[in-house]
């Protein structure tokens, strides 16, 4: 593995690309203390393939020695005893090491410095609530990757609402867009209102074994996205999404038919939820009779507001798939009928004409 050039930190010093190829051990600092409800890292111990357990125990072959650092998942540590790794990544003792951001982050010059908006910890000089921000100022540009986790923490989510007075935002907008780590790796987005289990931990797993010098840079979206899981819309892998063919569409929460005029925003969403279910293959918004609210977009929720009114430009589609769906309905119910019966060879109407005489007929 070849890493290319620098970093920049948040204060436009110069930073140091990583010149180590790989590595045995890696610490994940995990911060929730963004503007969030948590959920993400509840979320992600919904997992299995891998859980979390498997990555902390070295159950995985190939990956370097993980260890964790999470306020929800660490109940044994506390107070400043939980803070020291973090305390020494940001004087440079502490690396390598991933940093991992759950929820948005506020912009402080609001607030002039009079007050904070969340805090992580205090200041051991002054004892006063340090930042998030400061955290982020000081972790960031020392860490061999940055992944951010939710859609607070990757577009600001909720919490960046319009009107909202903390002037949130996520981690790339604070970051800046082109920012660069230690690794050579931009910000790692994984977008999710929680996040969906299996796809936090394959995006990790896989920045993992680029850490271990065995894969490449994970492929990611213009919005930082990881293509693979990003790459369709919910549409795509809906099982409703044939409904939609045949212009089919549910009136109401008790149809199994496509949901876009009860306003599912399906159609134009990234996101692999349907197709890959929530835990252990199952359930999905769709799949369980909930519409799409575009909860991994980038501009959630404001463009996808008033939730349950029917997404623009559907009246438009489904009036025009209407005709196409009644005629591919009638030619498929032909061939059904065609085919949902024997072969003639062997039948011709109910009487059997392969030369088998059925032994209990009288």
């Amino acid at each position: 593995m070849t890493i290319h050039g620098g970093t920049t930190d948040v204060r436009g010093e110069p930073g140091r690309a990583e010149k180590q190829s790989s590595f045995d051990e890696m610490t994940i600092l995990w911060i929730s203390e963004g503007m969030s409800c948590d959920g993400d890292t509840v979320s992600l111990t919904a997992a299995d393939q891998p859980s979390i357990e498997d990555l902390v125990l070295g159950l995985i072959p190939g990956l370097p020695k993980v260890t964790l650092y999470n306020k929800v998942l660490s109940p044994t540590l506390g107070g400043e005893d939980f803070l020291a790794p973090y305390r020494a990544a940001a004087r440079g003792e502490l690396a390598p090491f991933i940093l991992v951001i759950e929820g948005s982050v506020p912009n402080q010059n609001i607030i002039k410095g009079d007050g904070y908006w969340t805090s992580f910890g205090n200041d051991l000089e002054t004892g006063q609530p340090e930042t998030l921000n400061t955290w982020i100022d000081q972790l960031a540009p020392r860490a061999w990757a940055v992944v951010a986790a939710g859609t607070c923490a990757t577009f600001g989510g909720i919490h960046a609402m319009a009107g909202n007075p903390t002037g949130c935002m996520g981690l790339a907008d604070y970051l800046g867009w082109d920012f660069t780590s230690q690794g050579g790796l931009p910000i790692v987005n994984v977008p999710g209102c929680p996040i969906q289990p299996e796809n936090f931990m394959e995006t990790l797993v896989w920045v993992l074994y680029h850490a271990a010098g065995s894969a490449p840079p994970p492929s990611l979206d213009h919005m930082l996205r990881p293509q693979w899981l990003f790459g369709r819309t919910v549409h795509e892998g809906c099982d409703r999404g044939s409904y939609y063919e045949q212009a089919e569409f549910a009136m109401d929460y008790n149809s199994p038919k496509c949901l876009v005029k009860t306003g599912c925003w399906g159609p134009v969403v990234n996101c692999n939820v349907p197709k890959r279910g929530w835990m252990g293959g199952v359930g999905g918004c769709p799949n369980v009779g909930g519409i799409c609210i575009g909860c991994t977009m980038p501009a959630f929720p404001d463009a996808f507001m008033p939730f349950m009114d029917e997404p623009p430009g559907a009246t438009l589609s489904s009036l025009v798939i209407k005709p196409y769906g009644a005629v591919v309905r009638r030619l498929r119910g032909f061939t059904n009928d065609l085919v949902n019966h024997e072969t003639k060879w062997r039948h011709k109407n109910r009487k059997l004409t392969s030369g088998y005489d059925p032994y209990w007929r009288s």
